[in-house]
């Protein structure tokens, strides 16, 4: 039986290990269980995701434990990821009743017009290991008020923090059946996507993935399929006396969760009058961050990147553009040979000939020296993504600009690039999604609309092209 293991990024450690899950089995008993779930009242499908809070506040400081264990970031980080668990359920409550409500509109004679929604079936989650519980959640919980049964396939590199999450759902009574584990690698992954009693698919990862499972499901019309691919974000820097402000805006937007965030900006495009004072700020600021384990004191204000690996491609990446043109401001360096912890990278591209259009998922950041407004949209714009872009500074009149004119789901004034609300539609365009936002808007792609015109006795007449009796 093959198993599956996870290790804590900060100390190498064993933290759980699983078999991996038998994919036809659980998506039998998925297809099952649903239509039971369905046929149970909303009053009942919200119950019961209320309970789930009530379940998971009991064990609160527990499961942000564990979530940083496995992922290695912060324990005051970790216990934000998990309130934003709880908070989800409110938020997708209120969501279900705005986006996908009931209607009936009166047609005298004609009868009733009614419109109302129906869950699509079995939906795959397949969830990053970024924000292993609250990305996740963000899927499931619109789901399952909608009516549909889930299967969860949690990140290989977290699925300690996706077992824990199901099991409170479990405890609050949503049957076992109806919410499943399926734990395992991409080739598991790839089997649940291409399984014909798999109704959706809801993706958060890499666009190489993302695309690979656009790809797949091409032929398949009848499968509902929402991608979240991520980003190569910019931030824009113009004119602003509030240099401080701009340095902990840009560190926020690069460097928290030690750059693994979806929003994260991976490119600064800095006006040419404001780069070295800018530079300057941002270097000291940034020699000041704590990199360090979870249960740290003083807390960090970064952990370690995933796994080794991944470390080693960012410094890989590190390398690659200060050898083609990049000129560095700050050395990204690993502090242990055997962990992965790492210092944030700033590299100045200005003067790369070519600049490569990729998702760098870690504490590296490009920057961009530029003379004009337009050439800094014109920079921003120059990616195949569009998921999150900023704009520090600036006028009103460029910011309204700047809006127009950028290609992003999520545009910013004087904010960082993440941190976007669970009460908002969140998506991109391009490499950055397919026109699916969630969040909010998850609501949309649970449910499909179903109109109907309906009378309690059947009436009708015909009068043009009928021969007299």
């Amino acid at each position: 039986m093959t198993e599956l293991v996870s290790y804590e990024p900060a100390t190498g450690e064993e933290l759980w290990r699983g078999a991996h899950g038998d994919v036809d089995k659980i998506v039998g008993v998925a297809r099952r269980a649903w239509p039971q779930w369905a046929a149970q009242s909303l009053a009942t499908r919200i119950e019961l995701v209320r309970r789930f809070v009530n379940e998971l506040r009991k064990e609160q400081d527990e499961f942000a434990e564990l979530i940083a264990r496995e992922t290695g970031k912060p324990m005051w980080e970790a216990r934000t990821e998990v309130e934003a668990v709880i908070a989800k359920v409110e938020i997708s409550i209120r969501a279900y009743a705005e986006r996908t409500g009931q209607r009936k509109l009166d047609s005298g004679l004609q009868g009733t017009a009614a419109v109302r929604h129906k869950p699509h079936g079995v939906m795959a989650v397949l969830g990053p290991y970024n924000f292993p519980a609250h990305l996740p959640n963000g899927h499931i919980i619109p789901a399952l008020i909608a009516g549909n049964a889930i299967i969860l396939k949690p990140s290989e590199k977290t699925p300690a923090v996706g077992e824990a999450l199901l099991k409170y759902m479990n405890r609050a009574g949503i049957p076992s059946a109806v919410v499943q584990l399926l734990i395992g690698g991409p080739e598991e992954g790839k089997a649940l996507v291409a399984h014909p009693d798999v109704d959706g698919v809801l993706f958060t990862g890499s666009a190489q993935v993302g695309i690979a499972i656009n790809r797949k499901l091409a032929t398949e019309p009848g499968k509902i399929l929402a991608l979240e691919m991520g980003g190569n974000n910019p931030l824009i820097v113009w004119d602003t006396p509030k240099l401080n402000d701009v340095a902990a805006l840009i560190v926020q937007s690069a460097f928290t969760t030690a750059g693994q965030r979806c929003t994260a900006a991976r490119r600064l495009i800095v006006k040419d009058t404001m780069y070295d004072e800018v530079i300057d700020h941002l270097k000291k600021l940034v020699d000041r961050l704590i990199i360090g384990g979870p249960f740290d004191d003083p807390q960090p204000f970064m952990g370690p990147v995933i796994d080794n690996r991944t470390a080693d491609q960012l410094t890989e990446s590190f390398l690659y553009l200060l050898s083609n043109g990049g000129k560095a401001i700050s050395h990204m360096r690993r502090l242990d040979e055997n962990r992965p912890f790492i210092t944030p990278g700033m590299i100045d591209i200005t003067d790369m000939a070519e600049r490569p259009d990729v998702e760098l998922f870690g504490p590296l950041l490009q920057i961009i020296k530029v003379d004009d407004f337009d050439k800094a949209i014109a920079e921003a714009n120059n990616t195949r993504f569009g998921l999150s872009a900023s704009l520090v500074g600036g006028t009103p009149e460029q910011y309204n600009r700047f809006w127009a004119n950028i290609r992003a789901g999520i545009v910013n004034w004087n904010r960082p690039t993440n941190g976007a609300s669970s009460a908002a539609p969140f998506g991109g365009i391009g490499f950055s999604g397919n026109h699916r936002p969630a969040a909010y808007y998850a609501a949309d792609y649970c449910a499909y609309p179903v109109t109907s015109t309906e009378m309690e006795q059947p009436r009708a007449s015909v009068g043009v092209g009928f021969k007299d009796q």
